[in-house]
């Protein structure tokens, strides 16, 4: 792998920059595995490189039905923070905020996570008292989180409207400060790159039609559109198709898939300072690098594999941004575009061993997904390799649903779902 600096830089410039060899291998399945993992977006990446850098496994391969980064990976709008409710939520985040703070270092590739900071709206007495709690309960789990009145959230975020006559006014406002956005592609590019390093093999275009099992029904392969690959451990990290993925292998999952929209605007230049979301108006935004305005919208009403969402979602969206920033109300929106959410009954992921010997899944993860990239791939990995769960994902079994053990953040996140 070609080490990234200054200096590389500044000599490949001499040369036109015609000396950089290529991310990572355009590799062929091999027969057999040590592990595959299914998916190849960061979630999936991310497992196959910490088992092999930090788990000692070089004989990996990652399957991936389309391209690197195709699917949620690169339909999302970046936003990472770590201020749930519960203390299985704070510690499952956080966990992966700690690991976002050192991962441009640990890769080796600029990521752009940039901690601008995370601000989510108060609207109304309810809202006031759950934020709140959330500030409290995250302090006593060791997670920033300040409560903020409508004049310091303005100061923070200037282009805020906290004028008294809004339909929705603001109350007040948690402020993450630690929270930010990082760029979802060089997440994805990232982690391929640094797995291939270590061997991985990251096979593209490579869809996955059967999980094979042998007589005492632990998993031996997974069947391809490229032919047999024969491994005695198997993770699936697919998003919205992982209970198609594992439904292959007769395990059946507490999942509905949803399509989530977002846009974005024309760019303009800096203006938007941190993340701003609002739960009860439903709509979040930042600004990328590039300036545009990248904007987040709810789930659709009903379950589809469609990823281009209703209309009315959008527009409901952009109603709710004008009136929290009237300022942007005659920019132009620029492109949308829809992910495959996959939700579980409490909105908290699964990220476990199957009933199936050798099967493993890291899936359910609804809107924040991206924001647990790096957590939820080393969790899966550390998962995969001990054959039996970290201690951060211990509760996060498919089995909680049958006893009872939920980890409700439907409403306790502050995010729709």
């Amino acid at each position: 792998m070609q080490r990234f600096s200054a200096f590389s830089l500044f000599r490949q410039g001499l040369g036109g920059h015609k000396g950089w060899k290529p991310q990572w291998r355009n590799a062929s399945p091999k027969p057999s595995y040590d592990a595959i993992i299914v998916g190849g977006g960061g979630h999936g990446l991310g497992a196959a490189y910490y088992l092999a850098k930090t788990f000692g496994m070089r004989n990996i391969a990652v399957v991936e039905k389309g391209w690197i980064g195709g699917g949620n990976t690169g339909r999302n709008t970046t936003i990472i923070r770590s201020n749930y409710l519960f203390d299985e939520s704070a510690a499952l985040y956080d966990h992966a905020l700690k690991l976002w703070e050192g991962l441009s270092q640990d890769l080796n590739y600029n990521v752009m996570f940039s901690q601008r900071g995370v601000l989510m709206l108060a609207h109304n007495i309810h809202d006031v008292q759950v934020f709140k709690r959330h500030v409290h309960a995250n302090r006593i789990n060791g997670v920033d989180n300040e409560w903020l009145t409508p004049e310091e959230a303005k100061e923070f975020c200037p282009p805020l409207n906290i004028e008294r006559n809004m339909r929705y006014p603001v109350l007040g406002a948690a402020l993450q400060r630690r929270g930010g956005t990082a760029r979802h592609d060089a997440v994805a590019w990232g982690y391929a790159r640094a797995a291939d390093a270590l061997g991985v093999d990251i096979i593209e275009n490579c869809e996955v039609t059967g999980i094979r099992r042998d007589a005492s029904g632990a998993v031996s392969g997974v069947e391809t559109t490229r032919g047999f690959i024969a491994s005695k451990r198997v993770g699936v990290s697919a998003a919205g198709h992982t209970s198609v993925v594992l439904g292959m292998a007769g395990v059946r999952l507490p999942l509905e898939s949803y399509p989530l929209q977002a846009l974005v605007s024309e760019p303009i230049k800096p203006i938007f300072p941190c993340v701003v979301m609002s739960n009860t108006i439903h709509a979040y935004m930042s600004q990328s690098d590039k300036g545009e305005l990248v904007i987040g919208a709810g789930t659709d009403a009903y379950t589809s594999y469609t990823q281009r969402g209703g209309l009315h979602i959008a527009t409901h969206t952009l109603e709710a941004i004008c009136e929290l920033f009237p300022q942007f109300r005659r920019m132009r929106m620029l492109r949308s575009w829809g992910g495959i959410v996959d939700v579980t009954p409490d909105r908290s992921p699964i990220i476990a061993k199957t009933p199936v010997k050798g099967l493993y899944v890291n899936c359910g993860w609804g809107t924040g997904g991206f924001k647990a990239t790096p957590g939820a791939a080393h969790l899966l990995a550390y998962t995969i390799a001990k054959d039996e769960p970290h201690r951060i994902n211990a509760p996060y079994t498919i089995e909680r649903f049958r006893d009872g053990f939920m980890i409700d953040e439907a409403a306790a996140a502050a995010v729709a779902h």
